[in-house]
């Protein structure tokens, strides 16, 4: 019965959310900002929306912005409990390390932070090997993640960003993964640490990290992201701040003044796009009974949001004949979706429902990761909900 009960909570949550599938975002126009960098982007967390970009559709070379990825597809597919233990392909690997030695056993937490503040190769090789079985099976997981986010303009060839044929992104990319990995709570708090301390088994004292991005002390709201450095790639770095219940993250690849550009970046998209909440969950629709199932906040620029247009989409009986009884039960409430619209480009569509039928609340991150699940497996009644987990369910025990 509990096996029963489980799987049709999954297909009711993948039924809930089938109509929040991510939408391309509508990009800002570039204004008089510049930087040093050879690419550039600035993305809103909250709402996807490219804020600034330079080149941003460029594929270059990142260099340890690679852990970003390395990071998201570990903590989505390990246990952070378990214990990675340290190859020979990862000890004394060459580049930055955190020196662990061979055969030597941490944490997946904690070598996952030593892999984000102190961007150990070594961390990244045993990660890689613990998690995907070996580094090319990881490297599969990475470029899998990748595609599933719609990153069209990056290649993984292996977890630690040295240069590599084959390895590159972009910096727009790069924007758009971090924002989906500042959504995961356990990223979100590796990355904003400043220090961390870990256990030692071969010596007196124990690990010490500090963090080696600067901008965690040099920029108020700064909450992470990642450092990187190659004699090709050069200067990397992807920065986030909050300020005033907004998250934006900047991005720059090849920058040798990217502190300060990264500053400017965050001031200009904090002053310029502000996060507007435009629909609140609960919230009737005018001329109508029905009331939303979501909030709704977008980052405007002065002027844009008086051009804002929504649209109410109904959904169609499933039969003609079928009763209000019948109805109820097969859609859980759901009648339709507000399409909202800027520019003529649609940047946000929210599930509409009967008073009284609102699902419980998700985070955004949850939100994010159903949405994908219900995008492979749609489903809009409760049969086909729970024929979708089914599939979702066995389709994963056979890829695993």
């Amino acid at each position: 019965m509990k096996t029963i009960n489980r799987i049709c909570s999954v297909a009711l949550i993948i039924c809930l959310v089938a109509l929040l599938a991510p939408l391309p975002s509508l990009q800002a126009e570039n204004s008089s900002i510049s930087t040093h960098a050879r690419a550039a982007a600035l993305i809103d967390v909250e709402s996807g929306r490219i804020l600034y970009s330079s080149r941003g559709d460029e594929p270059m070379l990142i260099a340890s912005l690679t852990k970003i990825m390395t990071a998201i597809v570990a903590i989505e597919n390990g246990k952070l409990s378990d214990k990675v233990k340290v190859g020979k392909n990862a000890f004394a690997k060459e580049g930055s390390s955190l020196f662990l030695k061979n055969g030597e056993e941490m944490t997946l937490e904690n070598m996952l932070y030593g892999l984000m503040l102190r961007s150990g190769n070594d961390a990244a090789t045993a990660i890689a090997e613990h998690v995907g079985g070996s580094e090319e099976g990881f490297v599969y997981l990475m470029n899998t993640k990748a595609e599933e986010l719609g990153l069209t303009r990056s290649h993984f060839a292996n977890p630690h960003g040295l240069d590599a044929e084959g390895h590159y992104s972009s910096a727009n990319d790069l924007a758009r993964l971090t924002a989906y990995a500042m959504h995961n709570p356990v990223f979100k708090q590796i990355v904003k640490t400043e220090v961390k301390t870990a256990d030692n088994p071969y010596e007196k004292w124990d690990y010490k990290w500090l963090n080696k991005n600067k901008m965690l002390r040099l920029y108020e709201g700064a909450d992470g992201v990642k450092t990187g450095y190659t004699k090709k790639a050069l200067r990397c770095l992807v920065s986030s701040a909050t300020r005033g219940g907004q998250q934006l993250v900047a991005v720059t690849l090849n920058d040798g003044n990217d502190w300060n550009d990264h500053a400017a970046l965050l001031d200009f998209g904090f002053t310029r796009y502000p996060l507007k909440t435009v629909v609140e969950r609960g919230e009737k629709i005018k001329g109508h009974e029905y009331v939303t199932g979501q909030d709704f906040a977008y980052p405007f620029s002065p002027g844009e949001e008086a051009r804002l247009v929504t649209k109410l989409i109904l959904n169609e009986p499933s039969t003609a004949t079928a009763s209000p009884k019948t109805a109820r039960s097969t859609d859980f409430g759901l009648r339709g979706v507000l399409v909202l619209q800027l520019g003529g480009q649609e940047i946000g569509r929210i599930p509409v429902y009967q008073p009284g039928t609102l699902p419980p609340e998700q985070t955004p991150y949850a939100k994010k990761f159903n949405s994908a699940m219900a995008a492979e497996y749609p489903a809009h009644t409760w049969f086909q909900a729970l024929g979708s987990a089914l599939r979702a369910l066995f389709g994963r025990i056979h890829h695993q």
